[in-house]
């Protein structure tokens, strides 16, 4: 089983991150945190890093939904999207897929709505 869903855009990596956070916010995710992966190794070990920003999103409805159903679920939230640059100067962007990330909670609630946020986050990937 994967982890993720990934796609490979043709486009600037700034420009990736604005139409990537708009996708989500159609889909009624906001993003919460942006991690610039690439200037933090380069702040803290001094290395150079391809650019590399993880995106921090989160839909409030299934994120409360969540809680509801398992309270230390905000273990796992909320749902990383990474976007890459890779070698040919294009933007590789990947989701976690919700259901794999977590099939080690037993709880059916909770798996029900993992299907439905996966569903969502396929989604914006797909349609990049």
């Amino acid at each position: 089983m994967s982890y993720h869903f990934s796609k490979t855009i043709d486009r600037p990596f700034e420009q990736a991150i604005a139409d990537v956070t708009a996708a989500l916010q159609a889909e009624g995710f906001g993003v919460l945190t942006t991690i610039d992966v690439s200037a933090t190794l380069k702040k803290k070990l001094g290395v150079d890093f391809r650019p590399y920003t993880i995106l921090g999103a989160c839909n409030p409805n299934f994120a409360y939904q969540a809680l509801q159903a398992e309270d230390k679920i905000g273990t796992m939230l909320p749902c990383n999207v990474i976007l890459q640059q890779t070698t040919n100067g294009k933007v590789e962007v990947s989701a976690v897929d919700p259901i794999a990330s977590m099939a080690a909670i037993e709880n059916a609630e909770l798996g029900n709505i993992a299907g439905e946020v996966q569903g969502l986050i396929k989604g914006v990937i797909d349609k990049l």
